[in-house]
């Protein structure tokens, strides 16, 4: 990590971002929910959907597109199934929403699957996925992108989004095993990300319109991000397109509207959560002391020369976990000015005075 490279505890990033959602705004309750799940995703080193999108979402708060006094409701509904109309509220909320819906149904039915119109970007995948795991059940979480960047395979136009998928298992004494990923080589939120550090993208992650790599996240718009496994990864964006976007009745296609340029239009972005219940197949211990035992044999797996160890989906991000719990949060000096910049238009203190001691509620790590 460079040395310039200051880190803060979840406490100190939470406050700051409850408060900036305030000063816009948005009311107490909403902003601590948005705000808790804002540094969660950064404390399981998420960073190019935590508080790196702060500025962004104030900025469209700001222009009038997103709802800060919203209506979310379930307008359909069965025993394992239910509809959620976000209004257009911060993808958060409605996802909290939609989420705490399919676990309540899952502990009865055993199964429950939420889908969402009407809402916004809502931060990493796997931040719901895993709230289904202190119910000893399985979550799956996918949604349709905020912008398309993905042509259909062989095309050029953009037709598809990085439609992430996300899946997080219950384990017994391993760490939870938690695939977190897009259906693009990389999220659209790690190609900004490099740009605001000046970074060079790798080869592989995106395309000119002449087949070339395109290594310079600053010249994005020239091009298109990659699909994962080729033309396997455009079919799996497309139907999990269709299916959170297309059966929820949310922006699909040439519908989708890219939240980068447009402040002001309603995003109608269309999720879905899973919740199955362990419970409702066996004896959940014994599941989940099962996913230990393949866990394990996975790890032990020998591997190819110059690989130090078989990485198991999730444990990188549960390392980074604990390191950040004990050590801070990591942020990036340039990240850093962007929030001293939006704490001055805001009127509200930077986030270095949550951790000089001012306020010490906001030291206690999570």
């Amino acid at each position: 990590m460079p040395d310039a490279e200051l880190r803060y505890t979840a406490k100190a990033l939470e406050t700051f971002i409850g408060q900036a959602f305030e000063a816009v705004g948005v009311p107490s309750n909403d902003a601590t929910i948005v705000a808790k799940i804002m540094a969660d995703i950064d404390l399981g080193g998420g960073s190019g959907h935590g508080i790196f999108r702060l500025p962004q979402y104030i900025q469209r708060i700001k222009a009038g597109g997103i709802n800060v006094t919203p209506n979310i409701q379930i307008e359909r509904e069965t025993d394992a199934m239910a509809m959620v109309n976000g209004d257009n509220a911060l993808g958060h909320l409605v996802m909290r929403l939609a989420t705490d819906t399919a676990i309540a149904k899952a502990k009865k039915q055993g199964i429950a699957w939420v889908g969402v119109h009407h809402s916004n970007h809502a931060g990493a995948a796997s931040v719901y996925a895993r709230m289904a795991l202190k119910h000893d059940m399985i979550g799956i979480y996918s949604a349709v992108g905020s912008a398309n960047h993905l042509p259909p395979w062989g095309g050029i136009e953009m037709l598809l989004s990085t439609n992430p998928i996300a899946f997080a298992i219950p384990t017994y004494k391993e760490p939870p095993i938690i695939l977190d990923m897009a259906t693009t080589v990389a999220a659209y939120g790690k190609v900004k990300t490099a740009a605001q550090r000046g970074e060079i993208m790798p080869e592989g992650w995106m395309m000119d319109f002449e087949g070339k790599p395109l290594t310079d996240p600053n010249k994005s718009n020239e091009g298109f991000l990659l699909p994962i496994g080729g033309y396997k990864g455009y079919g799996l964006a497309l139907i999990l397109g269709l299916l959170a976007g297309t059966l929820n009745g949310a922006a699909m296609g040439k519908d989708v509207v890219d939240f980068n340029a447009d402040d002001t239009t309603e995003t109608n972005t269309g999720q879905f959560i899973i919740a199955i219940s362990v419970d409702a197949f066996g004896d959940a211990k014994a599941f989940k002391k099962q996913v230990d035992t393949v866990a394990r044999q996975m790890k032990a797996s020998p591997t190819l020369p110059g690989v130090d160890q078989v990485h198991l989906p999730g444990e990188q991000s549960d390392a980074k976990r604990k390191d950040y719990i004990e050590s801070g949060i990591p942020v990036h000096p340039e990240l850093l000015q962007v929030l001293h910049k939006l704490a001055d238009d805001l009127g509200i203190k930077p986030l270095n005075w949550f951790q000089s001691g001012n306020d010490a509620r906001n030291l206690e790590l999570p």
